[in-house]
């Protein structure tokens, strides 16, 4: 049996140095161990070459199978890693240009997004509302991930205490509405996205017809009164809501979609806070990088959403302390007598 390896050795030395393919080396061995086999099972049981080469056709048959599947798993991670690098098949030059393709490679190549992802985030309409704290990293990352259209309501205008945190503005841009100084970077980030600005405060006169034509609506608001609006104009239209809030050290996010049976934001918040209970960050402070924190993770909440990705924070609350480091996980329920989703206005899912 030393001899046959010695050959083979012998073989594929020569094919290196002839500068042979992988494959003619493997092929002139696969030839070897096919003579050797054959040699066994048709010459007697005394023969020379059989006693040279280990007497019984078992093990070579052995150590052919073995080599087969060996072969045959390599060609399966080839196979599997050959699709997940290629581009899906509903990704063409009639969806995407060359320069957006080669733009959302990193998201095309990932399992859990691949080619119809990216086609469905091009298709989304994403509203968000409030472009401070929250929304400034949100809607930087939503543009660069390729959501096709983004909406942002907000009816502020940049100012110096802003810069400490909400990144989408530039210092030049104070004085400036938000809603055109986030365009202008957003734009600026990905020309092949669409930007809506709302130049204005959402109101209870067109709240409703707003949040109806947008797939998916962000929340990055500071007060109670708009974010109980934005809800019940969700909860109407169908439309699930990403919320997110901060305090001084601490944020949190949650997705609110009772369609899909998790509450709805006034389910786990019936009632806006006492005054005082809830400072602002004006009044309480928070540290700079929190909302970049929390809004990225409400644009990751939006991207796996739209692509259905993973598991979205349906029915869980994240809770982060910047602090000390920690984050946790709170389950949320629905209330039977909530009056946006449930009892007289609403069914509970099955």
């Amino acid at each position: 049996m030393l001899l046959v390896f010695i050959i083979a050795a012998v073989l594929w030395g020569i094919g290196m140095l002839m500068g042979a393919p992988v494959r003619a080396r493997w092929t002139m061995i696969g030839v070897l161990w096919a003579a050797v086999l054959g040699a066994h099972l048709v010459l007697p049981d005394d023969n020379p070459l059989r006693l040279a080469t280990g007497e019984s056709p078992v093990l070579w048959a052995m150590i052919g199978g073995a080599a087969v599947l060996v072969a045959a798993y390599r060609a399966g991670l080839n196979w599997l890693r050959a699709r997940a690098q290629a581009p899906d098949e509903e990704v063409s030059d009639a969806l995407f240009s060359e320069t957006e393709l080669n733009r959302y490679a990193r998201h095309i190549v990932l399992r859990e997004v691949g080619g119809l992802g990216q086609k469905k985030m091009k298709d989304a309409k994403v509203l968000v509302v409030g472009a401070g704290g929250l929304g400034s990293p949100a809607l930087l990352y939503l543009a660069a991930a390729g959501v096709g259209t983004i909406g942002v309501v907000d009816d502020d205008v940049v100012d110096n205490s802003n810069l400490q945190r909400q990144v989408i503005h530039r210092d030049d841009m104070i004085g400036t509405g938000k809603v055109f100084s986030a365009e202008m970077a957003m734009k600026a980030q990905n020309p092949f996205v669409v930007v809506k600005p709302y130049n204005r405060r959402l109101s209870q006169e067109d709240a409703a017809q707003l949040v109806a034509e947008y797939d998916l609506v962000l929340d990055g608001t500071d007060n109670f009164t708009t974010r109980y609006l934005v809800n019940e104009a969700c909860v109407a239209a169908g439309v699930p809501l990403i919320s997110g809030a901060l305090s001084q050290w601490e944020g949190q996010l949650s997705v609110f979609h009772p369609e899909s049976g998790s509450p709805c934001y006034q389910c786990v918040f019936p009632e806006a806070p006492a005054a005082g209970l809830a400072p602002s960050c004006a009044e309480a402070g928070v540290i700079g990088p929190l909302p970049g924190v929390i809004g990225t993770m409400m644009a990751v909440e939006a991207v796996k959403v739209i692509t259905g990705a993973g598991e979205a924070l349906k029915g869980e609350m994240l809770i982060y302390d910047a602090l000390y480091g920690e984050s946790r996980k709170i389950t949320l329920k629905r209330r039977d007598d909530c009056p946006v989703c449930g009892g007289e206005k609403g069914e509970k899912p099955a």
